[in-house]
């Protein structure tokens, strides 16, 4: 059964959530919170509601495209609800969220691209503050896991894509003429 005050209690992800959201409803802000996992997006709501007694919308796969609309624009409006909780697929394109500017991944995707086209919800043209992103992970879990390997991606694309040409002016004499000298097995017979 459910039951926030032993939930929270039991959940380090609930309870640092939980402040989060002390301070920033506090401040008036507004939060996108991306989750994979519809039941916990489900719990989420629920809790938000009867902890800080504030709307909050949720879209999933299952919401039809013009109710789709509806709830972004209710969130974009100045007296909007503060808090508009997204499954990471059906929320993570194609939608203006601007009014946020608290982006949350309750838990993690493996793919990096995903989570930064969530992010990017709130990251568009008309956004005027300053947003930060909050990324949950537990210690010792699988999750901690994805995140080193998300990490590990992101590095290697940076090495990759993000270097340019610059590599080749970083490279010394030796290591330039190994790269462009020819094995012996290119030239023999």
């Amino acid at each position: 059964a459910y039951r926030p005050e032993r939930d929270r209690e039991r959940s380090g992800k609930l309870a640092r959530l939980h402040d989060l959201l002390d301070e920033i409803l506090a401040r008036g802000d507004r939060l996108l919170i991306f989750s994979q996992f519809t039941e916990m997006a489900s719990l989420l709501q629920q809790y938000i509601q009867e902890q800080f007694a504030v709307p909050t919308l949720y879209l999933h796969g299952g919401v039809p495209g013009k109710k789709r609309m509806q709830m972004v624009t209710q969130f974009q409006a100045e007296d909007g609800p503060p808090v508009f909780l997204l499954s990471l697929k059906a929320g993570g394109t194609g939608l203006n969220l601007t009014r946020a500017n608290h982006v949350f991944h309750f838990d993690r995707w493996w793919n990096p691209a995903v989570e930064d086209q969530a992010t990017d919800r709130a990251f568009r043209i008309g956004q005027t503050k300053n947003v930060l992103v909050h990324k949950f992970v537990c210690q010792g879990t699988l999750e901690e896991k994805i995140d080193a390997m998300i990490a590990e991606k992101k590095a290697l694309a940076e090495q990759i894509i993000g270097s340019g040409e610059s590599w080749l002016t970083e490279m010394s004499t030796s290591d330039l003429r190994e790269l462009v000298r020819l094995r012996q097995a290119a030239y023999a017979e």
